[in-house]
């Protein structure tokens, strides 16, 4: 009976995911994206991180972007605008959701960004790293 107890929650999470809500402070304001919680699960450019850098037009930098990260394993792109792309990554194993934020910002001709996880405490460095790879997948030229 007991072990059935500690069985049970982790058969809820493995059939209903760990997606998580949605969180209501996605998007930008006054020109910033969301400040990352005080939890080592977030990265955030205009925070803690260098941004990516580009030249040439902004679309072409969207564009290019929005290819990088739609082509990467878990990712659904959610919105695409102009300055602004939300991607969700979603973990294979537990189905875990990470919300990826950019916004261009032109004057400057860098992409800032913010990843953060929406459950749990710590990633294990998971939204470190899909940063890294983005950054290197996008090149900054």
């Amino acid at each position: 009976m007991k072990k059935l107890l500690l069985i049970l929650p982790l058969i809820g999470v493995l059939s209903f995911g760990c997606s998580g809500r949605k969180p209501e402070n996605l998007g930008l304001q006054k020109g910033r994206l969301a400040h990352c919680p005080s939890s080592p699960n977030c990265v955030s450019s205009q925070e803690n991180d260098a941004p990516l850098a580009y030249t040439g037009s902004g679309e072409q930098a969207m564009a290019r972007l929005s290819r990088v990260v739609g082509a990467m394993r878990g990712a659904r792109l959610e919105t695409l605008d102009a300055d602004y792309l939300h991607a969700t990554f979603k973990s294979y194993l537990f189905g875990f959701v990470d919300d990826v934020e950019f916004y261009l910002d032109r004057e400057k001709g860098l992409i800032h960004f913010r990843s953060a996880s929406r459950l749990g405490y710590w990633d294990l460095g998971a939204n470190k790293r899909r940063m890294k790879k983005i950054k290197k997948l996008f090149g900054g030229s």
